[in-house]
């Protein structure tokens, strides 16, 4: 339990930071006057600025709150995959990839993945699926509404259902006036606090290297074997080389391809400004995807993972080290921190998946065009649905919170993987082959649904059965079975497509 001197401290300080997001929010909104401005911004932002944005977005709840507590539960082997293998696919696969979307996303104009997909393709229909499909995208919005929630849970000694009504009140609505000119001063100002928290938790456990590195493997070891070796054959998610390696790899690459992150550098007005953009971005994240060897801290900290005599939820490991371990006032600035982690993602997750439901499945429904008189509506439509996402990632993340299985993390990853393993050949395609009929990327996306849901829900793979079974396992299948038969129906159809004009559609 938090001390009340802590307590008193955590209010006054959120309090602060609300009515700082409110200013730059308020300020943002002046220059919100269409749904373009919501999505991609009217103003010109340095590249830097939006190389801190997109890595504030890209560091979630997950990253900071979540994963380290799997590290906590299974030890180095999770660090091999979320700390070296996924991180480095990722770095890779964002620089090939943003550095042609870029170009692509400018000569569409697209505002979101889904517009971008169907422009590209010629397919009204195949926008509007993506579209659906995006809601899949409300998983990770819970993932990070239940990370929130439990940190400031802990430190204000809180019921945890009041604090997430608090916290989905407060960033849903100031969401439904932001958009992306308010958005990228606040994830700047967000990555900036992260990288101090970052370096506050990495640093936090150097007594325990005091030693040296094998010194700190033999207390792991000495609390359960499997915690200090590479592998771990009594987790869920770390038991060989194809989850650990492969599985984290595959996953890193098409981890890009989630909305709120490949269309980013859309907000740049020059190509001149990608290299740095990118540059600010990788070397950010190196330092935040490290964040997670705290988990190896807090279990020597909690060995039994127990805490005032009540078992620790997995969820609640990395919340309750920062209440124990840290004096107040740097416990303030970790949680601060921690509240940012979730707060950058969490931001750009609800503008690019409300944009992408007003533009890609409302406004196609309703029949308004850009040029239309009522096109003026569609700010305010696209504000009701934000209120409708609050609704429902309300319900979800209370029943996360009252009955999860392990951790919201494993609910987050079926939903997310589920979505990019379906957006990998689309994107890929998309960018790198000129002449595609649209049936290749169609069937791929279809075959990569049904795989990912059929191997994880079907229990078709030894790693995939059981109450917890390992959603980038069936990511990595449907990814791999998307490829196979995308390259097969374009083998077969290619000599029939013609090069599609972005601006043409069925």
């Amino acid at each position: 339990m938090a001390s009340s001197s802590l307590a008193i401290a955590t209010t006054v300080l959120v309090a602060l930071y609300g009515a700082i997001i409110l200013f730059l929010v308020i300020r943002g909104a002046r220059q919100t006057r269409s749904l373009s401005d919501y999505a991609v911004g009217s103003l010109a932002f340095s590249p830097s600025m939006v190389g801190l944005s997109l890595a504030a977005s890209m560091t979630s709840a997950a990253t900071f709150i979540i994963n380290p507590g799997f590290i906590a539960l299974y030890g180095i082997s999770g660090i091999i995959a979320y700390a070296i293998f996924l991180p480095l696919a990722l770095y890779i696969s964002l620089i090939v990839l943003t550095k042609s979307f870029r170009r692509h996303g400018q000569a569409v104009k697209a505002l979101s993945m889904a517009q971008w997909i169907g422009k590209r393709f010629g397919s009204k229909r195949f926008a509007f699926f993506f579209a659906l499909l995006s809601l899949l995208l409300i998983t990770f919005i819970v993932l990070i509404a239940v990370g929130m929630t439990k940190v400031l849970a802990k430190a204000l000694n809180a019921d945890e259902i009041w604090i997430l009504a608090g916290l989905v009140v407060f960033i849903f609505g100031y969401m439904m006036f932001g958009g992306a000119n308010s958005m990228v001063y606040t994830n700047a100002i967000q990555a900036g606090i992260m990288i101090v928290v970052a370096i506050l938790l990495l640093t936090s456990g150097y007594e325990h290297f005091s030693g040296g590195v094998h010194t700190l493997l033999d207390r792991l070891a000495a609390i359960d074997p499997n915690l200090s070796t590479w592998n771990n054959p009594g987790s869920p998610l770390f038991r060989d080389a194809f989850e650990i390696i492969l599985c984290s790899m595959v996953v890193g690459v098409a981890i890009v391809c989630q909305p709120h992150i490949i269309t980013r550098s859309l907000l740049l007005k020059e190509e001149s400004q990608v290299n740095r953009f990118l540059a600010t971005t990788i070397i950010v994240q190196i330092l935040f995807f490290s964040v997670v060897i705290a988990g190896l801290y807090a279990r020597l900290s909690f060995p039994d993972l127990m805490v005032e005599g009540q078992a620790l939820k997995m969820d609640g490991i990395i919340p309750a080290y920062v209440v124990s371990e840290f004096p107040v006032w740097i416990g303030l600035i970790v949680i601060l921190g921690l509240l940012s982690a979730g707060l950058s993602t969490l931001e750009n997750l609800i503008q690019s998946l409300s944009t992408t439901i007003t533009a890609d499945i409302i406004q196609p429904i309703t029949g308004i065009t850009e040029n239309d008189p009522k096109s003026v509506h569609l700010v305010w439509i696209n504000r009701i649905v934000i209120g409708v996402l609050a609704l429902v990632s309300f319900w979800f993340s209370r029943e996360q919170l009252l009955h999860p299985n392990l951790s919201v993390g494993i609910f987050a990853q079926n939903g997310v993987y589920a979505y990019f393993s379906a957006a990998f050949i689309p994107v890929l395609f998309g960018i790198f082959l000129r002449n595609v009929h649209r049936a290749a990327p169609i069937i791929a996306s279809m075959v990569a649904l049904v795989t990912h849901f059929s191997v994880y829900y079907g229990q078709l793979t030894p790693y995939t059965t059981g109450p917890i079974r390992n959603p980038a396992v069936a990511a990595t299948l449907a990814i791999f079975a998307a490829v196979l038969s995308g390259l097969i129906v374009h083998a077969l159809t290619w000599r029939k497509a013609k090069p599609i004009s972005p601006l043409v559609q069925e």
